[in-house]
């Protein structure tokens, strides 16, 4: 992002009293959502291997329902700051700081 843009943003975020995330940054998180369950995915896919008796000597299955747990959160989390995010500039648009 340009520094005018940046500053741009910032100085909005600032008078709007909003948190916004820069467009290239939303889409990061975005994109982390969907590796995310991505790796989730393979998570459960290990762990019913293990569970099938198809990888007897593989992970523990706690850890990996620990681990699911986790990515699960971390999703939650991600997700939960990208619609406060889009909320704030909704919410924001037509009001000022005094």
């Amino acid at each position: 992002m340009r520094p005018a843009t940046y500053a741009s943003v910032l100085l909005r975020s600032h008078m709007r009293l909003l948190t916004p995330q820069p467009k290239d940054e939303l889409l990061a998180l975005k994109r982390s959502i969907a590796v995310l369950a991505s790796i989730g995915r393979n998570i459960n896919q290990i762990a019913r291997a293990v569970n099938q008796q198809q990888w007897p000597s593989g992970p523990d299955p706690a850890v990996l329902a620990q681990m699911f747990r986790v990515l699960t959160a971390m999703r939650v989390q991600i997700k939960a700051l990208i619609n406060a995010n889009l909320a704030s500039w909704d919410s924001g648009r037509g009001t000022t700081r005094n």
